[in-house]
């Protein structure tokens, strides 16, 4: 060994350690099987619209039960095909073991219901924020954590442009600023846009593209990662995240890239990630490691079915976790993430994979 050593120049030796460290301190996770535990009530979830852990570490989970084939909803056919199921309802929250603590969710008086359930928050007051990808689901709906309407930001079958102020176009998630007490939406589907709002009273505040420049809504055309770097988002924004320094990450999925901006707007750095990925693009959503520093971050990858593991300040690949497939640990079409304070990951998937996990994080 010491031999080896001695041909190595100082800067292969310094890359070497380098990748001890980053094995020795890379997060690791453990797929939990029984995690959730089973429904009442003959329930079963449709596709995951998203997922979130509110600040009592409970986590929810916000699926579309219109998703469910003939044959998985055979118990409320006229006359029922089978004994099993019955779609559960939009809106669940588990404790961390596993739990069925509540579930809601639905039309009802005073607010649009989206025609697709995409994307879930939970505020530091336990209020839940809901979206929609539908056609026609152009609002983000604010309630309480036991189901009852609050407020409701845009308007369903009305919409504008990515720089409409009072209208939304398909938003994919909503997430609060607690610090700033301010809404951020990831405008989405149709828009091409981070938005933010005043998180009490819905006021609008700003919005930014792509390196924090006025957002275009000009079809790009297919993304090919032999062409130059695009300067607009494509839909759809996917996902934006607040980091605890206060750092904003959006996802640009198609893109296959996450840009970071200051609260502001203001463009600080892009990753591409796995840029040769074509079809729906790698960056579905992201997370942060549980320490203070939040070291790393985890990024869902719909396409290539796993969880990245990167290094927050460089973007640095460090690890994975995950492949395509329908055993436990496995993905098809993981499409949304989120984390606990213990550092367990729980990952939400749409098409057919329509369920939840859970990734327990392994501690020395």
């Amino acid at each position: 060994m010491i031999a080896i050593v001695r041909t190595l120049s100082w800067a292969a030796i310094a890359l070497l350690a380098c990748d001890l460290v980053h094995a020795q301190d890379t997060p690791r996770f453990a797929v939990d099987a029984a995690w959730p535990k089973p429904l009442p009530n003959n329930w079963i979830l449709g596709q995951i619209g998203g997922i979130a852990v509110g600040p009592d570490d409970h986590v929810w989970v916000y699926q579309r039960p219109r998703t469910l084939t003939d044959d998985e909803r055979g118990a409320t056919m006229n006359p029922p095909w089978s004994r099993c199921c019955v779609p559960a309802p939009s809106v669940l929250e588990f404790d961390v073991e596993g739990n069925l603590l509540g579930a809601w969710g639905g039309p009802g008086s005073g607010y649009d219901w989206p025609e697709s359930e995409h994307g879930i928050s939970v505020d530091a007051g336990g209020n839940v924020w809901l979206a929609g990808n539908g056609k026609a689901d152009h609002q983000v709906l604010k309630f309480s954590r036991d189901g009852k309407f609050l407020m409701q930001i845009g308007r369903a079958n009305e919409t504008g442009t990515s720089n409409t102020t009072e209208l939304l176009g398909r938003p994919a998630l909503p997430v609060v600023d607690v610090a700033a007490a301010e809404l951020y939406v990831a405008d989405g589907y149709k828009n091409r846009r981070v938005i933010v709002f005043d998180a009490a009273s819905g006021a609008y505040k700003r919005h930014w593209g792509a390196y924090g420049a006025v957002p275009e809504d000009a079809d790009p055309g297919a993304y090919d990662p032999q062409a130059s770097v695009a300067k607009q988002f494509r839909n759809p924004v996917h996902c934006v995240r607040i980091a605890k320094d206060g750092l904003v990450y959006v996802c640009d999925r198609v893109n296959d890239r996450y840009q970071v901006f200051r609260k502001d707007g203001a463009f600080v750095r892009e990753v591409r990630l796995d840029p040769q990925t074509r079809s729906m693009g790698s960056v579905w959503d992201v997370g942060f490691s549980e320490d203070p520093a939040q070291k790393y971050m985890y990024v869902a990858d719909g396409t290539n079915n796993e969880i990245h593991i990167l290094v927050r300040a460089t973007g640095e690949q460090v690890g994975s976790f995950g492949r395509g497939g329908r055993q436990a640990g496995q993905f098809h079409w993981v499409h949304a993430m989120a984390v606990d304070s213990r550092g367990n990951v729980y990952t939400g998937e749409v098409d057919s994979g329509k369920r939840v996990q859970k990734f327990s994080r392994v501690l020395e």
